[in-house]
């Protein structure tokens, strides 16, 4: 009977045993393929992680290496653009030169200073640490030798230009002949005491008046500069030149005036259109020499 209960029991215990053990094995089994699963898994997202975070860097360089390579054609191209303006700049300082030493030549001026075929005197230490490019470093030298040629050329172009204006104003401020030099002009009142034409008194006529149509030109009777033209008390309509040294001459009762204040004209030219504004009885020109700011007789200018 003993026997029996104990074989039983033993067979019970047997039982439970391998059930449990079958539990363990399914449990450890279950575990390690959840773990595998999720390495698995894991692996798998890392994996493709990585490569899409590869693929953006690639990207990334791609667009820099793109990026790059468009500022490089830009900057060729700005280069281009800037070689050729360069020479272009070069062709004009050529041209200048020439036209520079043809009128200097023409004017029979000396060299040195006026020669606009020597090259100018520059120097300087060779600058060792450049972070430029050779071509352009060899552009930018270019322009700065452009830029001191051009500076040069200007000076003496605006000095001979100086010295040729003296040279005809000396020429031409000398007054000489007549404002108005149309046929059918006459001298209709000369400087002096005369008997005024609106009060009928005697009073000192600082002009002498030159009688014409209506419309005849006015022209300077030397080279100077403009110095009053608009309308004064007296005068109407009045051009004023300065002529240098102490001389001016005014010209009245104009119709229409043509130069403006500042302008320089030369001997001859016409300055305004005759007429009768201000204190007039018909078309003339009232013609004055100033020596010193004071009315001179202009006969002597007149007729020489």
């Amino acid at each position: 009977m003993s026997v029996t209960i104990t074989y039983s029991n033993s067979k019970h215990n047997y039982s439970k045993l391998f059930n449990l053990y079958f539990f363990i094995f399914a449990l450890i089994a279950v575990i390690a393929a959840s773990i595998a699963s999720s390495w698995f898994l894991y692996s798998n997202y890392s994996s493709q992680a990585i490569q899409l975070k590869i693929a953006k860097t690639q990207q990334k360089y791609q667009q820099q290496a793109d990026q790059v390579l468009a500022l490089r054609q830009e900057t060729d191209l700005k280069i281009a653009v800037f070689a050729s303006k360069v020479g272009m700049m070069q062709a004009e300082v050529n041209r200048l030169s020439l036209l520079g030493d043809e009128l200097a030549k023409d004017a029979s001026l000396t060299r040195g200073e006026f020669d606009f075929m020597l090259k100018p005197a520059i120097g300087g230490p060779m600058d060792t640490d450049s972070s430029y490019a050779v071509d352009l470093q060899t552009l930018l030298e270019e322009m700065d030798l452009l830029s001191l040629e051009v500076n040069n050329r200007s000076q003496q172009l605006t000095l001979l230009e100086t010295m040729l204006l003296n040279h005809n104003i000396t020429d031409e401020a000398v007054l000489s002949g007549r404002p108005v030099i149309q046929r059918g002009s006459w001298l209709s009142s000369p400087y002096g005491v005369r008997k005024d034409p609106f009060t009928g008194r005697a009073t000192m006529h600082k002009g002498v008046d030159f009688a014409g149509d209506n419309g005849m030109n006015i022209i300077a009777t030397g080279a100077g500069v403009v110095t009053w033209s608009g309308r004064r008390s007296g005068y109407g309509l009045l051009v004023e030149i300065n002529h240098g040294n102490g001389l001016s001459s005014r010209y009245a009762h104009s119709k229409e005036l043509i130069a403006k204040e500042g302008d320089v004209v030369g001997k001859g030219q016409t300055i305004a259109i005759m007429g009768s504004s201000g204190r007039s009885t018909g078309p003339h020109v009232h013609y004055e020499v100033l020596k010193s700011g004071r009315q001179v007789d202009p006969k002597r200018y007149v007729y020489r």
